[in-house]
């Protein structure tokens, strides 16, 4: 089944595209799919079958990976009011739990052990930015997770809130790039790594890591709080579950 393409030649995914086309169109949706609960082996199904198997709202996930794949894009208000809320809230919440779990974790340990046999005060200034950097982020996920998810879900049940808005957390939202750009600037000019293939693939992981990020904040910025405010004035009714 070929994927269609918008104006720009770039792929466009519907319920009627293959799973599996999908992932070799863009290997990176993985991600996506994996946080949305899909296991692989779909065999030749498509987007919708494989979502009714796991009980996954399809325009959620569609929104969400043809967004991925056009990130200048901007979503319609029409687009935004097909979205599951606990469906996008669960994806973010799981997004979470895999850059605080899973792979800022794997990454400082290969970290650790790429740089265990440079001097002792290098070693302690490339960890202390890496402890920094996953703390912001860390600081930034459980904001979400304690104060804004649970306003989105209120607000989704017409419980409004004089003291909060999206707007505030449009404001709180802050880039969390720089500290990583420290510490990738720190390894690559100033860290003198003998010939070898561990620190560059631990460099290549933060890399691969941020641009992560990027795509997640993107979902939050172009996808979540535009909802968000079309709920708060009332362009759009939240999609009952």
């Amino acid at each position: 089944m070929a994927i269609n393409k918008n104006n720009s030649g770039q792929p466009f995914f519907t319920a009627q595209t293959r799973m599996s086309d999908l992932i070799c169109d863009n290997y990176s949706l993985l991600l996506i799919i994996t946080r949305f609960g899909i296991p692989l082996g779909f065999a030749d199904k498509t987007i919708g079958q494989v979502c009714s198997d796991h009980g996954v709202d399809v325009p959620t996930l569609l929104l969400l990976l043809n967004s991925a794949t056009h990130p200048g894009e901007l979503p319609s208000t029409e687009q935004l009011s097909h979205i599951e809320l606990e469906s996008l809230l669960r994806y973010l919440s799981n997004s979470h739990s895999y850059f605080l779990d899973f792979r800022l974790p794997q990454i400082r340990q290969r970290l650790l052990s790429a740089i265990s046999n440079c001097p002792q005060e290098v070693a302690f200034v490339i960890r202390r930015f890496f402890d920094e950097y996953v703390e912001e982020v860390r600081k930034h996920m459980n904001y979400e997770e304690k104060t804004v998810f649970p306003y989105a879900r209120r607000l989704a049940h017409g419980e409004r809130d004089d003291h909060y808005s999206i707007s505030i957390f449009s404001k709180r939202h802050d880039q969390i790039e720089l500290k990583i750009t420290e510490l990738k600037n720190l390894i690559i000019k100033y860290y003198p790594a003998p010939s070898g293939y561990d620190l560059n693939n631990v460099l290549h992981d933060i890399f691969s890591c941020e641009a992560d990020l990027a795509s997640h904040n993107h979902i939050e910025d172009d996808i979540f709080t535009p909802y968000m405010l079309a709920l708060e004035t009332g362009e759009i009714q939240a999609k009952a579950c």
